[in-house]
């Protein structure tokens, strides 16, 4: 344990929480309690034209569905702060002028900029090597501006400074940065401060091989809160990207994330993001869920769909939802897949009705029916053998009355078990509903 580990994250609040920045998050914050160490976040939000409030919570919010605390920054302090930029002009004001004082500032048309000293930089970088950055060429490395004409800061000069300040010790961010940290290390030297040590992890790609732009479906994390993903499944899939347990897991633990993690076994090259990997892991997770979780989850799922589920007796909800556990990947899917629990408005798949609400089909339909009328005990066994043995009196396979059956208490091709749901369902309102569908043959 080191508690001299101190990481930061520091989004700038311009929009929603970005998958790359919840990853470079997730990964700080994983270092962070490998080591026994600290994260810290830092909001950068000097562009006041684009910095918004809003942003800002979106950022909170996401990082605290993925279960990713911090233990210094916004609401919960610390004695580094303040830990908005906004509110620290008074230190870097203090910092520049030390960088004036020792001639290293110059003003070009209101603007204020840093002299470099027109010389190689070594970055020995955790995860891309050690690589040498020729800075002197001032056509190809112009002296960098610290500090706009109208008072504005540079994302580099202040970046640097909250470093120094909040004691960091290690830069964890993403590899656009890499370009950007001779520079960095040029102002620490001006400062006579020791860099921290630096380690840039791979972008995230799409699958087509494109860089993940905000603008790309699933770019941010607010999609997956919305979409019914579970926040264990996503941060378990965000610490593959670009870090490998080494043993070809897909489905790690946290805890054992936490145990294992190592920077040297982040990969070079950029990391592909695969939704559809994603959405069976969450499945994977989602299956794994005590039961009450599931219904808990599920209940919110379908309420925010407009299912009226405390109408219904707990009973009959318990037990409907019990039919989909394990059968979705993610809670979105589950409205359609088991609505018709809930309404009466049953709406049939135009598929299926042309394949199944047929002329074939009403007799067998109507010999299903005649038979569920006539049982005394309406449960799942009672029914499975009164489908088998109408589909042997009428010289058929049972799918050939199964299927219609299904379709029109459901009004779908798939879902539950069907045995099972028929039961939760209740003799009266299947009788009703297959009354319904014949009516359209």
């Amino acid at each position: 344990m080191n508690p001299d580990i101190r990481v930061r994250f520091a989004p700038s609040p311009t929009g929603y929480l970005h998958i790359g920045g919840a990853r470079t998050a997730l990964f700080n914050w994983v270092f962070a309690r490998h080591h026994g160490g600290k994260l810290i976040l830092r909001v950068e939000d000097t562009d006041k034209a684009r910095n918004t409030e809003e942003a800002a919570a979106a950022i909170y919010e996401g990082m605290r569905w993925l279960g990713l605390d911090w233990d210094e920054g916004p609401h919960v302090g610390g004695d580094f702060g303040p830990y908005f930029q906004s509110e620290r002009t008074d230190i870097y004001k203090r910092y520049l002028k030390k960088l004036q004082d020792a001639g290293h500032i110059f003003e070009d048309q209101g603007a204020l900029r840093f002299r470099s000293p027109r010389e190689h930089v070594i970055v020995d970088d955790l995860v891309a090597g050690k690589i040498d950055f020729d800075l002197s060429n001032e056509q190809t490395h112009p002296d960098m501006t610290i500090r706009r004409p109208d008072g504005s800061w540079i994302f580099h000069f202040v970046n640097v400074i909250d470093d120094i300040e909040m004691k960091i010790s290690h830069v964890i961010r993403g590899e656009d940065h890499l370009s950007n940290t001779p520079k960095h290390i040029e102002l620490y030297r001006a400062l006579g401060a020791i860099p921290p040590q630096f380690a840039h992890i791979p972008l995230i790609h799409n699958k087509d091989g494109s860089k993940m732009s905000k603008r790309d479906q699933g770019a941010s994390v607010d999609y997956y809160i919305k979409k019914g993903y579970l926040p264990e499944a996503v941060r378990n899939y965000l610490c593959l990207l670009g870090w490998s347990p080494k043993d070809n897991r897909e489905k790690i633990p946290i805890d054992e994330v936490i145990r294992i993690f190592d920077l040297n076994n982040i990969v070079r090259g950029h990391a592909t993001f695969d939704p559809d990997k994603l959405h069976w892991l969450n499945g994977e997770y989602a299956r794994e869920l005590t039961d009450r979780a599931f219904y808990d989850l599920a209940v919110a799922t379908l309420e925010s769909a407009g299912l009226k589920v405390d109408n219904f007796p707990e009973e009959y909800v318990h037990g409907a939802i019990q039919t989909c556990k394990g059968k979705i990947n993610t809670f979105d899917e589950l409205p359609a897949y088991c609505d018709f629990y809930f309404t009466d408005d049953i709406s049939y798949n135009p598929d299926g009705v042309a394949k199944h609400f047929t002329a074939e089909n009403k007799p067998r339909l109507e010999a299903v029916r005649k038979a569920f009328d006539a049982l005394k005990t309406f449960n799942a066994t009672e029914i499975e053998a009164t489908i088998k043995s109408t589909a042997t009196q009428l010289g058929v396979k049972v799918g050939a009355v199964v299927h219609p059956t299904r379709l029109a208490v459901t009004g779908s091709n798939a879902g539950p078990s069907l045995y099972h749901l028929l039961e939760i369902l209740g003799k009266e309102k299947v009788l009703a509903r297959i009354d319904q569908a014949l009516a359209m043959f």
